[in-house]
């Protein structure tokens, strides 16, 4: 039997950041993942890598290139006849990309030296065993990162042929005529939007009654009217009542009935605990089948711990990421510090939506007084250069002490423009201090800047 310090269950971000950390602190660490690639070989990285983050992102800038050459670059004086999609190349592409972080991750656990198991990892006899195929492995600490999947529709399975998980929605074939979208958050919008730019008819079913509701609500209307403009259909407070799959897909709804060639169904993600043996251990979930944990990702058995989807909080890579380096640091004896009010949320559509900490109406609903600014791409030089004025920035700063409690952003790149706002509000600067800070001009950042001016009605180019 094989001892370690600490034995990781799960190689996606969470799992693989946490194992690297904890081999960094000198910790005797090993990593058991199941996830398989081409010929059955191990494809370390997880949901993230291989059918998630890493292959939308990958997909959404193929696409954005294929809309313009199409429909943007004459604008720019570049003239192209003869455009054609390759979707072959762009699928081969996507999954070059997959195996070079795959790859990636391999070389960072040599360089550590940590050890991997390939397979499905679970607990034995007791919580401090853990088996793998065969192998039997001690550890003095686990971290359970199992991460998630995704929720399918009661009494309608995905075949990922006709009915698509967000698995099948990065692998389409050929590109459908009628696509239909059930759920319209941040997977709906992407898939949509990369198969929408692609040449699909794109309809997104929506059970909530309001568009991205967890988004600052200015920056969600704004959003709605620039996806219905690219063509994007979005129906909202749909209560579907019939799946039916035939040579298509026929979808009920109220009394509407929508025919579409592919559906992908994106209403959320489960926590991935079969297999895990929890019972046999006492492992505790939580009521909606989590694993359950307090505050620093302790469960209630001793020296195991959990991260990422498998636990409370938003599934996202880097919160899972995140989690995995505080736990392996408190394992290591230190005392970090993880905030969930500064992780940064994206959804990488054009234009790029992305916020950190309150939305306005989350201020108004809890009493704060705050005061809002606001500043259009619209107005910005860069923004103008690159002609994507499309969105805002926007900061919401508390009326007394000018902290920064949220930021909000839709335009070009705001995934890259939101971690100067997470920054700033780490280190609770005030609206007034990002406006004091010299950005480069011409830069996308000075719409920051300019927002957080206009806190205090100061904006200088509006």
């Amino acid at each position: 039997m094989k001892s370690f310090d600490v034995v990781v269950i799960g190689g996606g971000p969470g799992g693989y950041i946490a194992a690297i950390r904890a081999a960094q602190l000198g910790l005797t660490t090993a990593c058991i993942d199941e996830w398989k690639g081409a010929g059955g070989k191990p494809a370390l990285g997880g949901t993230c890598t291989n059918v998630g983050c890493i292959p939308s992102k990958a997909l959404l800038q193929s696409s954005e290139n294929f809309e313009h050459v199409g429909h943007g670059f004459a604008e720019h004086g570049v003239k192209v006849k003869g455009l054609e999609l390759d979707l072959a190349q762009m699928l081969k592409r996507k999954d070059k990309v997959v195996k070079s972080n795959n790859d990636g991750i391999v070389y960072l656990f040599k360089k550590n030296k940590i050890d991997f198991f390939h397979g499905r990892g679970g607990f034995g006899a007791s919580p401090n065993e853990i088996r793998v195929g065969e192998e039997v492995l001690n550890a003095k600490n686990v971290i359970v990162a199992t991460g998630s999947s995704p929720r399918a529709l009661p009494g309608v399975e995905f075949d990922e042929k006709l009915i698509l998980s967000n698995t099948g929605a990065l692998a389409i074939p050929e590109v459908p005529r009628r696509l239909g979208v059930i759920g319209a958050g941040v997977i709906g919008l992407e898939m949509g939007s990369v198969w929408r730019r692609l040449g699909s008819e794109v309809t997104l079913l929506e059970a909530l009654p309001t568009f991205l509701g967890a988004a600052d609500e200015q920056i969600a209307k704004e959003a709605a009217k620039l996806f219905a403009k690219q063509g994007l259909k979005i129906e909202l407070g749909v209560n579907i009542t019939k799946v039916e799959r035939k040579k298509t897909v026929s979808v009920q709804y109220g009394d509407k009935t929508a025919e579409f060639d592919r559906l992908i169904v994106s209403i959320g993600r489960v926590p991935n605990t079969e297999g895990l043996n929890a019972a046999g251990v006492g492992l505790a979930l939580d009521e909606r089948g989590f694993i359950a944990v307090d505050d620093e990702c302790r469960t209630n058995l001793p020296g195991v711990w959990a991260i990422g989807d498998v636990v409370r909080g938003p599934m996202l890579a880097h919160k899972a990421e995140e989690e995995g380096v505080v736990v392996a640091e408190r394992i290591a004896g230190q005392k970090p510090h993880l905030d969930f009010n500064t992780i940064p949320w994206v959804i990488y559509t054009n234009p790029e939506i992305a916020w950190v900490g309150k939305t306005e109406q989350q201020l108004k609903s809890e009493g704060v007084q705050y005061r809002a600014g606001v500043f259009p791409f619209s107005a910005n030089a860069r923004a103008r250069a690159l002609g994507d004025t499309a969105g805002m920035a926007k900061v919401l700063a508390h009326a007394k002490t000018d902290e920064i409690l949220g930021v909000h952003i839709m335009g070009p790149y705001a995934a890259e423009l939101i971690a100067e706002a997470v920054l700033a509000m780490e280190f609770r600067a005030s609206s007034e201090d990002v406006g004091m800070i010299c950005h480069a001009h011409p830069s996308l950042a000075e719409a920051l800047k300019d927002a957080a001016l206009g806190v205090d009605k100061r904006s200088l180019n509006i």
